[in-house]
């Protein structure tokens, strides 16, 4: 097919491109089932403790709400659910990886440039999902045959690694879908990333309460039901099969219609005349960030709701499990209380989906350069630093506004179910705040990337990845407590129910504060582009 001409030269040059980053990340993902065996084998050495784990655990909402549910009282089940994060990751990142390699190429007028060549009008969009596609299957190859070397049954290691697989494809395509929607690599992440949200949000509430059936409304669901060492049920790979062609035949429709540089979604006109608002560079700022904003904030909100919905229920559970406390307070929970570990944790995750957004927000800066917009500002009489502080108004205070909404999410529902609502919001919400000084060190780093090493900024991802890895595998690995205080995350108090220190919040919030400073101060003497 002519509209497939070249395909092949550009997968051989995309593989050369993420020659670095491709092995990364397919390593980064396959060690969460790996170190997740090594770290429940010693939890629960013997079989009578495992059935009581996959017992406690299959039944709780909250740690089916975070989790899943447990399929089966045996190692193998209890490694995949606990390695169900690893879902959500692989998701993220195949569909980041498509977008990349799709609009945002012809954001930077690379993909113009290279469809002046022999190459068919597809073939960018199919080389893309290729590569991620194999990618996303050595994921699943390798998380395979790393469990199944350490003793697990064939026959689930084999599902698990396609589970793996499977949740990143299906969302490479989403992103394939999401690349030909808009105009601009920055609200193709925003669709994409809303609906990895969306669905991980209705998995957690079909699976924490009585309404099941909203699991099988999400993708990340479907895979979930695959069941590894669980009786597997292979059928479920049909409706994987059935939406991912449905969207992939779409995105390639919505590509033989739209423009180079285009989107089906075009930008609504604006008025002849620029309102007051943006009139200034805050303005502007806030015209900008405001989508990402509203989204972020609700998603946060929503999820929040979910897991306070379901605390009441975690104290009877780890009462009587030794062990899972221990889970709960390597998450980064203290033995204050066996509920505040819990809200703990979950205001913990929901502080990674914050960073996620701190840096996506930050990563704006260098969208408007690359795009060559911020000339068109400076041309004026906006000088550089209050055109950088107006996009770091909502890199640092957007993460504000959504961890708030997500502590007050929890506070408000575990706060009504408890009749405590007084008493429990101010708490929940100063912990969602406690964790900003984190949030906000990651956004700096790509700040002070754009205003060095512009080319760079996009490594403030690979930094956000080697957090969440801190976060969620080296607990479980046990590694050495130097390793655990590289993430910042490490040393922030363990809100609610923990010791507040001063000298840890003031030292994040005042390395973040040089970093913006350097960003700031770079680009004011670099030279654009």
């Amino acid at each position: 097919m002519k509209s497939l001409t070249g395909t092949w030269a550009l997968v051989r040059f995309t593989l050369r491109r993420d020659r670095l980053l491709l092995p990364l990340w397919v390593a980064a993902v396959s060690v969460v089932p790996l170190a997740t065996v090594s770290g429940f084998r010693t939890l629960y050495p013997t079989e009578e403790a495992l059935v009581t784990a996959a017992e406690g655990l299959g039944t709780n909402p909250a740690f089916r709400a975070m989790f899943g549910p447990v399929y089966a009282p045996n190692l193998g089940a209890l490694v995949a659910w606990r390695a169900s994060i690893a879902l959500v990751i692989i998701a993220v990142i195949s569909l980041l990886t498509v977008i990349r390699h799709t609009r945002v190429e012809e954001d930077s007028g690379r993909r113009e440039l290279v469809g002046s060549t022999v190459v068919g009008r597809h073939a960018p969009l199919t080389a893309a999902l290729i590569v991620v596609v194999l990618g996303d299957l050595a994921v699943g190859v390798v998380a395979a045959a790393g469990v199944m070397a350490q003793g697990l049954a064939v026959t689930g290691s084999i599902a698990f690694g396609i589970q793996l697989a499977a949740a990143g494809i299906i969302f490479a395509i989403v992103g394939a879908l999401a690349a030909q929607l808009t105009e601009g690599a920055g609200a193709a992440r925003a669709i994409g990333l809303s609906v990895v949200g969306f669905a991980y949000a209705l998995r957690a509430a079909g699976d924490a309460g009585d309404t099941a059936w909203l699991s099988w409304v999400s993708p990340i669901g479907w895979v979930q039901r695959l069941r590894p060492f669980a009786a597997e049920q292979w059928w479920v790979l049909l409706l994987v099969a059935v939406l991912g062609g449905v969207v992939v035949v779409g995105a390639y429709a919505l590509a033989s219609r739209r423009d180079v540089g285009g989107g089906v979604l075009r930008p609504r006109p604006g008025p002849a005349v620029a309102g007051p608002r943006l009139g200034s560079p805050l303005g502007l700022a806030w015209r900008i960030h405001r989508g990402l904003l509203y989204g972020w904030t609700a998603g946060l909100i929503a999820l929040g709701g979910i897991y306070g919905s379901v605390a009441q229920g975690v104290g009877d559970l780890l009462k009587d499990n030794p062990d899972l406390a221990r889970i709960f307070e390597r998450m980064g929970g203290t033995s204050a209380t066996i509920i505040d570990m819990y809200l703990s944790g979950v205001i913990g995750v929901l502080a990674l989906f914050a960073a996620a957004y701190a840096v996506q927000a930050a990563l704006r800066l260098r969208v408007e350069e690359e795009a060559q917009r911020v000339e068109q500002v400076l041309a004026t009489a906006v000088r550089r630093p209050r055109w950088t502080i107006a996009h770091l108004t909502f890199a640092f205070g957007g993460p504000a506004v959504a961890m708030a909404g997500a502590g007050l999410g929890v506070g408000i529902t575990y706060g009504a179910i408890t009749g405590d609502l007084g008493g429990q919001v101010p708490r929940v919400l100063a912990a969602a705040l406690g964790r900003l000084p984190a949030v906000w060190l990651l956004a700096a780093i790509v700040v002070a990337l754009f205003g060095v090493r512009p080319r760079l900024s996009s490594f403030g991802w690979a930094v956000y990845g080697a957090v969440v890895f801190i976060t969620f595998i080296g607990a479980i690995l046990q590694l050495g407590q130097w390793f655990m205080d590289l993430s910042p995350f490490t040393h922030i108090p363990n809100l609610p129910g923990g010791e507040v220190l001063a000298l840890p919040l003031v030292a994040l919030i005042a390395i973040a504060a040089s970093l913006a400073a350097v960003g700031v101060a770079g680009f004011t003497r670099r030279d654009l582009g």
